[in-house]
Protein backbone atom coordinates (compact mmCIF):
# COMPACT_ATOMS: atom_id res chain seq x y z
CA UNK A 1 0.00 0.00 0.00
CA UNK A 2 2.82 1.31 -0.26
CA UNK A 3 1.07 4.10 -3.31
CA UNK A 4 -1.22 5.36 -0.63
CA UNK A 5 -0.61 8.76 1.32
CA UNK A 6 -2.44 8.02 4.44
CA UNK A 7 -3.14 11.12 7.25
CA UNK A 8 -5.38 10.04 10.04
CA UNK A 9 -6.80 13.13 11.95
CA UNK A 10 -9.36 13.15 14.98
CA UNK A 11 -12.43 12.68 13.23
CA UNK A 12 -11.32 11.04 9.83
CA UNK A 13 -8.72 9.89 7.67
CA UNK A 14 -7.65 11.50 4.67
CA UNK A 15 -6.33 8.67 1.64
CA UNK A 16 -4.51 10.10 -1.04
CA UNK A 17 -3.33 7.98 -4.34
CA UNK A 18 -0.05 8.67 -4.94
CA UNK A 19 -0.16 7.24 -8.81
CA UNK A 20 -2.15 8.96 -11.84
CA UNK A 21 -3.30 5.68 -12.66
CA UNK A 22 -6.08 3.65 -10.62
CA UNK A 23 -5.49 0.49 -11.36
CA UNK A 24 -7.08 -2.60 -10.61
CA UNK A 25 -4.26 -3.32 -7.87
CA UNK A 26 -4.42 -0.06 -6.41
CA UNK A 27 -8.30 -0.14 -6.12
CA UNK A 28 -7.87 -3.34 -4.49
CA UNK A 29 -5.30 -1.97 -1.73
CA UNK A 30 -7.64 1.12 -1.54
CA UNK A 31 -11.03 -1.19 -0.60
CA UNK A 32 -9.43 -3.27 1.52
CA UNK A 33 -7.13 -0.34 3.90
CA UNK A 34 -10.96 1.30 3.96
CA UNK A 35 -12.74 -1.67 5.03
CA UNK A 36 -10.21 -2.74 7.35
CA UNK A 37 -10.55 1.40 9.29
CA UNK A 38 -14.49 1.13 8.50
CA UNK A 39 -14.34 -2.39 11.01
CA UNK A 40 -11.36 -0.96 13.57
CA UNK A 41 -13.35 2.47 14.59
CA UNK A 42 -16.35 3.09 11.83
CA UNK A 43 -13.84 5.61 10.55
CA UNK A 44 -14.93 8.75 8.03
CA UNK A 45 -12.97 8.97 5.09
CA UNK A 46 -11.64 11.17 2.78
CA UNK A 47 -10.17 10.18 -0.25
CA UNK A 48 -8.56 12.96 -2.37
CA UNK A 49 -7.97 12.32 -5.92
CA UNK A 50 -5.95 15.06 -7.01
CA UNK A 51 -3.28 12.64 -8.34
CA UNK A 52 -5.61 10.96 -10.67
CA UNK A 53 -5.81 11.58 -13.86
CA UNK A 54 -7.39 7.94 -14.98
CA UNK A 55 -9.51 5.42 -12.99
CA UNK A 56 -9.93 1.63 -14.09
CA UNK A 57 -13.58 0.22 -14.47
CA UNK A 58 -12.76 -1.72 -11.03
CA UNK A 59 -11.75 1.27 -9.20
CA UNK A 60 -14.92 2.91 -9.84
CA UNK A 61 -17.35 0.30 -8.82
CA UNK A 62 -14.97 -0.37 -6.16
CA UNK A 63 -15.44 3.22 -4.70
CA UNK A 64 -18.99 3.39 -4.90
CA UNK A 65 -19.72 0.32 -3.18
CA UNK A 66 -17.52 1.19 -0.44
CA UNK A 67 -18.83 4.57 -0.61
CA UNK A 68 -22.31 2.47 0.27
CA UNK A 69 -20.87 0.54 3.03
CA UNK A 70 -19.86 3.23 4.95
CA UNK A 71 -22.87 5.39 4.73
CA UNK A 72 -24.76 1.97 5.77
CA UNK A 73 -22.40 1.39 8.68
CA UNK A 74 -22.83 5.30 9.66
CA UNK A 75 -20.10 6.93 8.99
CA UNK A 76 -18.75 9.36 6.03
CA UNK A 77 -16.73 8.67 3.08
CA UNK A 78 -16.11 11.76 0.63
CA UNK A 79 -14.31 12.15 -2.40
CA UNK A 80 -12.65 15.40 -2.93
CA UNK A 81 -10.05 17.06 -6.00
CA UNK A 82 -11.38 15.32 -9.06
CA UNK A 83 -9.21 16.23 -11.85
CA UNK A 84 -11.18 17.09 -15.03
CA UNK A 85 -10.75 13.93 -17.53
CA UNK A 86 -11.59 11.79 -14.10
CA UNK A 87 -14.92 13.72 -13.50
CA UNK A 88 -15.77 13.59 -17.28
CA UNK A 89 -15.06 10.10 -17.11
CA UNK A 90 -17.01 9.83 -13.67
CA UNK A 91 -19.70 11.87 -15.29
CA UNK A 92 -20.25 9.50 -18.82
CA UNK A 93 -20.53 6.48 -16.79
CA UNK A 94 -23.57 7.92 -14.53
CA UNK A 95 -21.24 7.63 -11.16
CA UNK A 96 -20.68 11.03 -10.47
CA UNK A 97 -24.23 11.70 -8.75
CA UNK A 98 -23.77 8.70 -6.47
CA UNK A 99 -20.97 9.60 -5.63
CA UNK A 100 -20.53 12.40 -2.21
CA UNK A 101 -18.23 14.72 -3.86
CA UNK A 102 -16.37 18.00 -2.75
CA UNK A 103 -13.92 19.99 -4.62
CA UNK A 104 -11.69 20.74 -1.76
CA UNK A 105 -10.28 18.71 0.85
CA UNK A 106 -11.56 20.98 3.18
CA UNK A 107 -14.86 21.03 2.32
CA UNK A 108 -14.78 17.62 2.13
CA UNK A 109 -13.76 17.67 6.07
CA UNK A 110 -16.58 19.93 6.52
CA UNK A 111 -19.03 17.44 5.36
CA UNK A 112 -17.83 14.99 7.54
CA UNK A 113 -18.15 17.32 10.52
CA UNK A 114 -21.70 18.33 9.29
CA UNK A 115 -22.32 14.73 9.01
CA UNK A 116 -21.30 13.78 12.45
CA UNK A 117 -23.14 16.33 14.47
CA UNK A 118 -26.40 14.91 12.09
CA UNK A 119 -25.86 11.37 13.27
CA UNK A 120 -25.24 12.63 16.77
CA UNK A 121 -28.92 14.29 16.76
CA UNK A 122 -30.13 11.39 14.91
CA UNK A 123 -28.98 8.93 17.53
CA UNK A 124 -30.64 11.35 20.90
CA UNK A 125 -33.87 9.87 21.77
CA UNK A 126 -36.79 11.08 19.56
CA UNK A 127 -38.88 13.73 21.21
CA UNK A 128 -42.43 12.31 22.30
CA UNK A 129 -44.44 15.14 20.89
CA UNK A 130 -47.17 13.52 22.70
CA UNK A 131 -46.69 14.75 25.81
CA UNK A 132 -46.42 18.29 24.80
CA UNK A 133 -50.19 20.06 25.19
CA UNK A 134 -51.21 22.41 22.65
CA UNK A 135 -52.40 25.37 24.17
CA UNK A 136 -55.62 26.40 22.80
Amino acid sequence: MTNLKINTKEKFTTITPIDAEMTAILSADLIQLCTKLLQEKAGNIVLNLANTTQLHIDAIAGITALQQQFYEKNASFVICCIQDLVEIELESSGVLELWNTTPTESEAWDIIQMEEIERELMDGEDMDFEKFEVPE
